[in-house]
């Protein structure tokens, strides 16, 4: 297995380390720290990471706007150049699991992406308030009612990619950047006829630092699905 897991950051100090150990604990797996000018310090933890760690730890550190669409751009372009055969997607605060890593590179063997999901069968959400968890299932709900995708959690952060299906995505047309970016690659995927699979996770509300969320995520998110289904019909190369 040769899989490499791209970790976006922002002021992730305290969670990076035993985040990576962790993953590194997988045999085959790689890590990508993709740090946004961490003004808490995130990216020189990462490189002392990575030097402590050579071949198995990397770390970009942009300098261009922030978000996480612009992150998963660049580390999506860097990690191809790196040839895995896998290309995993996950947040850097402990709400997705490293231990369920090889769960989904194993579902991702017969499948061009699969998403860690807390909305199928043996799938959940912990430390969620009433409020939170009704905006995220209707969240999911409105995307797919508008979009088509045929996924339970269309916001999910939890992924695994073939290295061939991530290629064929034209990265660079995206203009989505919040958590509606995960929406896009996922529209893009689904109209290029990939097959998308889903597996359970409990996602955890994060352990240490503050939520991303705000205002303008949620605006964005509410825009988006129109936005993909109104923009003209990117190609669609044959799934392999």
């Amino acid at each position: 297995m040769n899989a490499l897991v791209i970790i976006p950051t922002y002021n992730e100090r305290e969670n990076i380390p035993l985040l990576v150990e962790r993953l590194l604990q997988h045999d085959g797996v790689r890590v990508l720290v993709v740090d946004d000018q961490s003004p808490d310090g995130t990216g020189e933890v990462a490189d002392r990471l990575a030097q402590h760690h050579p071949g198995r730890v990397d770390v970009l550190h942009r300098t261009a706007n922030r978000g996480l669409g612009r992150s998963y751009i660049d580390g999506i372009k860097r990690a191809i150049t790196q040839g895995p055969d896998f290309i995993c997607q996950m947040d850097a605060d402990f709400s997705h699991d490293p231990a369920r890593l090889p769960a989904l590179l194993t579902a991702a063997r017969d499948a061009d992406v699969v998403i860690g999901s807390r909305y199928v069968p043996g799938g959940s959400v912990v430390n969620w308030q009433k409020r939170r968890r009704f905006l995220s299932r209707f969240a999911n709900m409105y995307v797919r009612a508008i979009t088509h995708i045929a996924a339970n959690d269309c916001t999910s952060g939890y992924r695994c990619w073939r290295r061939a299906a991530l290629e064929s995505l034209p990265l660079d047309a995206f203009v989505s950047d919040g958590y509606s970016f995960l929406v896009e690659m996922l529209f893009v995927a689904s109209r290029q006829g990939r097959r998308i699979v889903e597996i359970p996770i409990t996602y955890v509300e994060r352990r240490e630092g503050q939520s991303k969320m705000s205002r303008a995520v949620i605006l964005e998110s509410a825009i988006t699905p129109w936005r993909l289904v109104a923009a003209p019909k990117r190609a669609r190369p044959t799934a392999r």
